[in-house]
């Protein structure tokens, strides 16, 4: 336990998956955090600063993506074991919350195993990945992480998920933070970031039965604004989804907007 943070490990099936947890709430929060170069897990301590303001109400867990992984790993995959290890810790009528790449995931999740999901919240994510984003963006993350280029990544990661004014701001602590990738790091990059290629669930978002929340943001440069406005239009006819469309704090609107958690919590609370 670290600073009221546990950190574990759950094994299910064949393969085994980081979390942490932190809080002590009586409703289950479930955090599926987007693509990151390293594992989210080394940032425990900012992650459960970030969700204070959340813990007498929730048990917070976040989920990393499994250990071991295969050459070949689509969002469909992450959504089935991610769902695995939730149901091998025994969770269950979870308040889900997925950023980015997360929020693929948590659509699948919410898809496929509806009876874990209580409420749904999308940050920053798409039920389509659209192609002009994933060649004009991700696929030169890629192509950074594959050449072993590991300053280059984190600077356009952050270029590209943050307003010009954070990057700047930024830059030096990216660096920084690119010094400590190793090899490893970067293959389980390729294989993660390759998988948002073609993604694309968007006929199936009108079988979502929970309330769903979907925040984005117009300047969205990584999976676009209307990635955001697409899932809330397919849902247009559910009478519980709402959207809300931020604007000037870019794709990471989720670490970066000061009211981001207070409507997270209203949404889940109510």
């Amino acid at each position: 336990m670290n600073n009221g943070v546990v950190l574990g490990t759950v094994t299910a099936d064949d393969f085994s998956m980081d979390y942490m947890k932190f809080g002590h709430g009586d409703k289950t929060m479930v955090i599926i955090p987007g693509l990151s170069v390293d594992s989210v897990m080394k940032y425990f301590e900012a992650v459960a600063g970030a969700y204070a303001q959340m813990t007498d109400d929730f048990t917070i867990y976040l989920f990393d993506r499994r250990k071991d992984l295969p050459a070949a790993y689509s969002i469909q995959d992450m959504a089935d074991d991610t769902a695995a290890a939730i149901s091998e810790l025994g969770l269950s009528d979870i308040y889900l919350f997925g950023a980015s790449q997360g929020g693929m995931i948590s659509l699948v999740i919410a898809l496929d195993h509806p009876d874990l999901v209580s409420k749904l919240i999308l940050g920053s994510t798409a039920a389509a990945v659209d192609q002009e984003h994933y060649d004009d963006v991700i696929s030169g993350w890629v192509e950074l992480a594959a050449e072993g280029d590991a300053e280059s990544l984190y600077l356009a990661f952050g270029e590209a998920l943050y307003p010009p004014e954070v990057y700047e701001q930024s830059r030096d602590l990216l660096i920084q933070s690119a010094a400590g990738v190793t090899q490893e790091d970067l293959d389980r990059f390729v294989i993660l970031a390759g998988s948002i290629d073609g993604f694309d669930v968007s006929a199936r978002i009108g079988e979502i039965s929970c309330p769903v929340l979907v925040l984005g943001s117009e300047d969205d440069q990584v999976l676009g604004g209307e990635a955001s406005e697409a899932i809330y239009e397919a849902l247009s006819s559910h009478p519980d989804c709402e959207l809300y469309m931020y604007n000037g704090y870019g794709h990471a609107v989720y670490d970066l907007a000061p009211d981001y958690r207070d409507r997270m919590t209203e949404f889940f609370l109510r």
